[in-house]
C-alpha cells in the first residue's frame, strides 16, 4: 500500500491525538484500543491484537499506516508458513538465465556471482528492514495460523529486527517498524510472544458505535438503515452462530441495502440478503428457520420501529 499524508505524529502527545488521527482515515477506536496504540508507539513494542474475525483487526493496521504516511507491509500467516516465505527468498529462474549467460560468454561461473542483491526476493520481514524516511507499518496477519515453529522465529526477529543472510550478511534495521499482529484465536498464541507486545482485546462494538461505524464507512447509509443494521447485526450474534457476523458484515449489509434501495430492513429484503452476513450454510438454515423474526424485531427496536408501525406506513 503506498504512502499516504501523515496526520499522526511520531510520537503522539496522548491517546486523544492517536483517536483523532485513526478517525481521519475511517476508523474509530475507542479510548481503550486509542491507548493500547499510543502506548504500543511510546514503548516500541509490538500490538497484538485479538478479537474475532470481522471486528476490525486488520483494519486497524491499514489504518494506521496511512495516519502515520507509513508503507503497509502485509505479512498473511497459514499452517505451514517457514522463515523463508517471511523472510526472503532467491529468484532462481533469474540465477538460471545468469548461469547460462555466463556459459555462453564463455565466463566461468562463480557462486558468488550469482548469490547478489539482484537475484534476492525480498519478503514482508526482511522488507521491514530497509531504511525509510517513515518506518513501515509491519502487520503480522492471523499469526495464531502459524506454527510454533514459526512463533519461535518471529519472537527472535522481534527481539532485535536483525536478519543474517549467509550470502550476503547481516541486515539490521535502523529505525524498527511499527508492528501489529493479529489473531482470531483459533488457538492459543504463547505467552513468550504476548509478554514482548502491547496486548489488546477487540470485542464487538455496542449499538450506538456500531451505528457510528456504519455511517462513517457507508456514508450514504441514511442513520435509521445504519441502526436496523446494526440491531439486527447484535440479534444475530445473540443466536450462537457458528461464524457470528463481525463489523465488517454490518458494512457490507449496509451497503448492499443501500444498493438495493432499500430504507429499512423488512423481513423480506433481511431474508434475500442473509447471505451478506451469514457465511455457511449451517448458519443460513438457523437464521432461517427460527431466529429470522427476532432479527427484524431487533431491527425495528433499533430504530424505535415496530412491525405494526411499519405496515402502517406501508400502507399510507
Amino acid at each position: 500500500m503506498p504512502p499516504m499524508a501523515a496526520t499522526l505524529t511520531a510520537t503522539p502527545a496522548g491517546p486523544e491525538e492517536v483517536r483523532g488521527a485513526l478517525a481521519a482515515h475511517g476508523y474509530l477506536a475507542d479510548e481503550d484500543l486509542a491507548t493500547a496504540v499510543f502506548l504500543m508507539l511510546a514503548l516500541e513494542r509490538p500490538l497484538f491484537v485479538e478479537g474475532d474475525p470481522g471486528v476490525g483487526k486488520t483494519e486497524l493496521a491499514l489504518a494506521l499506516a496511512r495516519a502515520r504516511g507509513a508503507e503497509l507491509l502485509r505479512l498473511q500467516c497459514y499452517e505451514g508458513i517457514d522463515a523463508s516465505q517471511a523472510l526472503y527468498e532467491w529468484d532462481y529462474p533469474r540465477q538460471l538465465l545468469a548461469l547460462r549467460a555466463m556459459e555462453a560468454a564463455g565466463e566461468r561461473p562463480e557462486e558468488a556471482a550469482l548469490y547478489r542483491e539482484r537475484f534476492l526476493l525480498a519478503r514482508p520481514l526482511l522488507q521491514a528492514l530497509e531504511d525509510r524516511p517513515v518506518p513501515p507499518v509491519l502487520l503480522v496477519d492471523e499469526v495464531d495460523r502459524a506454527d510454533d515453529e514459526f512463533e519461535a522465529f518471529l519472537l527472535e526477529f522481534l527481539a532485535g529486527f536483525t536478519v543474517t543472510i549467509p550470502e550476503l550478511g547481516t541486515r539490521r534495521a535502523t529505525r524498527p517498524p511499527v508492528v501489529v499482529l493479529t489473531s482470531n484465536r483459533t488457538r492459543d498464541v504463547h505467552d513468550a510472544l504476548k509478554r514482548r507486545c502491547v496486548y489488546h482485546w477487540i470485542d464487538h462494538p455496542d449499538l450506538e458505535r456500531e451505528v457510528e461505524i456504519v455511517t462513517t464507512r457507508v456514508p450514504e447509509a441514511p442513520v435509521p438503515l445504519a441502526r436496523a443494521v446494526a440491531g439486527a447485526v447484535g440479534a444475530l450474534r445473540a443466536l450462537e452462530l457458528y461464524k457470528p457476523p463481525g463489523v465488517a458484515e454490518s458494512i457490507d449489509w449496509a451497503r448492499a441495502l443501500v444498493h438495493l434501495g432499500a430504507d429499512r430492513l423488512e423481513r423480506p429484503v433481511a431474508e434475500r440478503t442473509l447471505g451478506v452476513v451469514c457465511k455457511h450454510r449451517e448458519d443460513l438454515e438457523r437464521v432461517r428457520d427460527g431466529g429470522l423474526d427476532a432479527v427484524v424485531a431487533a431491527a425495528q427496536a433499533a430504530t424505535g420501529t415496530s412491525t405494526q408501525a411499519a405496515a402502517e406506513g406501508a400502507g399510507a
